[in-house]
């Protein structure tokens, strides 16, 4: 098993400059086994050379074994018809298809889902499948715990553990697959039609890793979701902007939350070494950013904060100063306990939807949804730290006599 250090806890207000944590070495498991989820093809034919395999021959097979994993969705070598029966057993005693542990999972009665996942090294991260009516969308973790400390956000009262692999990243896409009976991949009838990167983390302060997980989750051989269907959120780690444009290529959505200064300070800490002025400028500097692929900017509305008449004629102001082909996703607080805020009333949230949308620019009110089983980022988390292993095992073993 890893161990990984815990480095001490978030001094309020303080940003780390660059993400300190790295990502748990992508290193053989206990019984010696590499997982194959998260390397690329060509890592994945470097495993089988140092393994002992000839070139010629680990070429042939990475393809093979890519088309199996990614497309297919198989665990099991021996399912894979077209690679030797003879090469299943040395495969499987050097190789796992491998997919994250299931600590808990739950179904809201809006038809959301749910999954608290761990580690080998026993650390716990969530992600989140929200289906609509035309679409479904999976929200990705991409780091345990956040060194944000954004005030609003639940996940922000976590100390940073460290970030997530790539093959951590890529398996919460392969688990909800699963999940959702959705193999061999295909294009057409899926219910997963969109990834967001807004699970529990600071994608632009893991960016090697995302990059490589998304990458793969674009590979059109394989789990083929295009990368106009994938949305990366920052909360402005300006520095990295657009090297993500440039080398990743997906849409960008901003944790914006306020448009003074004085708020956004206080709210999402990191404002205090990136401006709004730095950040909008680098929206608009975001490489392929264009009317058909607008920025979409998240606005979570707190009661008295951040949610005046005001506030929206100042957003408004700002996106067109810098011109910016923009939407504003408006999302209504979900508390949770201990917040130092209250969502804005219904009334409030309307009128200023009602502002922003007049001035031309899209502002949408999301709906909540999940909230009967915490779905907002970090609750699963906490709520399952409160219980007991042996009380999670039996939840399970009851879920699956039910099941039975």
């Amino acid at each position: 098993m890893l161990t990984v250090s815990t480095p001490p806890m978030p001094i309020p207000g303080h940003i780390d400059p660059v993400p300190v944590p790295r990502a748990a070495a992508k290193a053989p498991r206990p019984d010696g086994r590499v997982d194959l989820v998260g390397l690329s093809k060509p890592a994945i034919r470097e495993a089988l050379e140092t393994a002992g395999m000839e070139p010629k021959q680990a070429k042939l097979r990475a393809k093979q074994l890519w088309h199996w994993i990614y497309n297919r969705g198989a665990t099991e070598f021996s399912a894979m018809t077209d690679i030797a029966k003879a090469q299943h057993p040395w495969l499987a005693q050097r190789f796992v298809v491998g997919r994250p542990e299931v600590v808990e999972a739950q179904v809201s009665s809006d038809g959301t889902r749910k999954w608290l996942l761990r580690s080998p090294d026993g650390q716990d991260y969530e992600m989140v499948f929200i289906p609509d009516a035309d679409r479904g969308t999976l929200c990705v973790s991409s780091q345990v715990g956040c060194t944000l400390n954004c005030r609003f956000c639940h996940t922000g009262t976590m100390r940073l553990v460290r970030n997530l692999t790539a093959g951590e990243i890529v398996g919460q896409v392969m688990l909800a697959r699963d999940a959702l009976g959705e193999w061999p991949s295909s294009p057409e009838g899926r219910m997963l039609t969109n990834i967001v990167m807004m699970g529990m983390g600071e994608p632009l302060y893991n960016f090697d890793e995302v990059k490589t997980g998304l990458q793969i989750v674009m590979d059109g051989d394989g789990l083929a979701l295009s990368k106009r269907r994938i949305t990366l959120s920052t909360s402005g780690v300006v520095p990295m902007m657009a090297r993500a444009g440039e080398e990743i290529g997906v849409n960008l959505a901003v944790s914006l939350h306020a448009v003074t200064k004085e708020v956004r300070d206080e709210i999402v800490p990191l404002n205090k070494k990136y401006g709004i002025e730095e950040l909008l400028q680098a929206c608009a500097d975001y490489p392929g950013a264009n009317n058909a692929r607008r920025i979409t900017f998240e606005y979570v509305m707190l009661k008295d904060k951040n949610d005046s008449d005001a506030d929206a004629h100042e957003l408004v102001r700002l996106l067109r100063k810098y011109q910016l082909p923009a939407k504003v996703n408006l999302i209504p607080f979900n508390p949770w306990p201990g917040a130092p805020y209250e969502c804005s009333t219904p009334d409030r949230v309307n009128a200023f939807s009602d502002i922003v949308f007049e001035a031309g620019i899209s502002a949408p009110v999301r709906r909540p949804r999940g909230r009967d089983i915490d779905a907002a980022c970090g609750q699963l988390k906490t709520a399952a730290e409160k219980k007991s292993r042996a009380q999670l095992d039996r939840e399970a073993e009851e879920k699956m006599a039910a099941l039975g």
